[in-house]
C-alpha cells in the first residue's frame, strides 16, 4: 500500500470562507517574474553609441558663413538644400550626424537657425556642411 493511497480518490476540498480564485488569476501566478524590471533597456540605451561633435573652423567656417548668407538673401525662393548636421542626443552626452535634403522654409538669423518645409529646425552651430544648386548659381554667376 502506497503512502497516499488513503487520500488519493477523495474529492478536491473547495473552501466555504473563501471564493474560489479564477482561472486567469490563476495564470497570472505562473507568468515570468522579471525581477530588475527596465534593466534590459536600460542596458541597451548604455550599449547604444554616441558621436562627438565637431565644430568646423577656419576655412570651413568662412565657406559655411558665405553659405548662410546666400539662404538668408535667398530664402524667399526657398531654395532645396543638403544639410550635413549635428543632432544631440536627448539622453547622453553625444549625438549623431545627419544628412538632411529639404526644401527651406525660412531662416530666423537672430536665433541661428534654418526652418526646413517639413518643420526641422537645424541649428547654424550644428551645421557641418550645406550643399545646393543655389549656392553654385550664386558664388558662380
Amino acid at each position: 500500500m502506497g503512502k497516499y493511497d488513503a487520500i488519493i480518490n477523495l474529492p478536491h476540498h473547495v473552501s466555504k470562507k473563501h471564493p474560489q480564485m479564477p482561472i486567469a488569476d490563476r495564470a497570472a501566478q505562473f507568468t515570468p517574474f522579471a525581477a530588475l524590471t527596465g534593466y534590459g533597456e536600460q542596458i541597451k540605451e548604455t550599449a547604444r553609441t554616441t558621436e562627438e561633435f565637431h565644430q568646423v573652423s577656419g576655412r570651413e567656417k568662412e565657406e559655411l558663413d558665405q553659405k548662410l548668407q546666400i539662404l538668408l538673401q535667398t530664402q524667399y525662393k526657398h531654395p532645396l538644400i543638403s544639410t550635413y548636421y549635428f543632432t544631440p542626443d536627448a539622453r547622453k552626452q553625444g549625438g549623431h550626424y545627419e544628412k538632411k535634403t529639404e526644401y527651406v522654409k525660412r531662416i530666423d538669423p537672430v536665433k541661428e537657425y534654418i526652418i526646413m518645409k517639413d518643420d526641422t529646425i537645424i541649428r547654424f552651430h550644428y551645421i557641418k556642411e550645406l550643399q545646393g544648386e543655389i549656392f553654385n548659381k550664386v558664388i558662380v554667376g
